[in-house]
């Protein structure tokens, strides 16, 4: 099977080891990994600032980027529900109105796909210590995700999930709502992280490093020990 990645301009620029370690499941699945190094960001983040124009352009060379493709798959949820979602409104009554669909239904978050996809959710993967699991708004409201990442979790050899208390509640970043209202989004990651302390998790495990961005820093600010790590780097461990 083949399948283009789509690397979210964030992940490519601050977390790159995440998007190999997406590969290197990939590949163990079965996967022939295409990846088009012309490619750049979905424009979500300036469709959010309000930047419709700019982000059509954006997201023009998207839908040329992965033209043709039988599969996209990107360790984001923030972005494929933005494809899925938001595409239609900016190319409706447009001559990419077609495309747009097709594409979207073709485009899936990394672990939506290897277990709705492929139907794999072994890869032999260890990590020890006891974890919980932060939905992400987007995964869980945009992109219908909320069994599939558990699913993986629990055949990770070594770990424990344990479920936090307000699980589905947002996590504060909301990307510039996050700079916009930061007060009200440290009070956000404050609760978020009381709550994944409060279970005992060693690890905080999400299907977006967009979160884990957020959240992270918080983390490091207190000085709490709680690592954050993608799913994509829990299922490349150990093997």
């Amino acid at each position: 099977m083949r399948v283009d990645i789509f690397i979210p301009c964030f992940v490519d620029q601050l977390y790159p080891e995440t998007a190999f370690n997406m590969v290197k499941v990939l590949e163990k699945a079965g996967c022939d990994v295409n990846y088009n190094k012309d490619q750049t960001c979905c424009g979500q983040p300036a469709f959010n600032a309000g930047f419709w124009e700019e982000s059509k352009a954006v997201c023009s060379k998207f839908l040329k980027d992965f033209k043709g493709a039988d599969y996209i798959v990107a360790p984001s949820a923030s972005c494929v529900g933005f494809v899925r979602n938001y595409y239609s409104k900016l190319f409706d009554n447009s001559s990419d109105h077609n495309n747009v669909i097709k594409i979207a239904d073709k485009t899936f978050e990394f672990s939506e796909f290897l277990v709705k996809v492929l139907g794999i959710d072994k890869f032999g993967a260890k990590l020890e210590g006891k974890a919980t699991y932060h939905d992400s708004c987007a995964g869980l409201r945009e992109c219908k995700i909320k069994e599939e990442p558990r699913r993986l979790l629990s055949n990770v050899k070594g770990l424990e999930i344990l479920e936090m208390e307000d699980v589905e509640t947002c996590c504060g970043f909301g990307g510039t709502f996050s700079v916009k209202f930061e007060a009200i989004s440290v009070a956000m990651a404050d609760q978020k992280v009381s709550h994944a302390l409060a279970t005992g998790a060693k690890y905080l495990i999400s299907t977006d490093l967009s979160c884990l961005m957020h959240l992270d820093g918080y983390i490091k600010n207190k000085g709490y020990n709680l690592q954050t790590l993608h799913i994509a780097d829990v299922l490349a461990n150990g093997w």
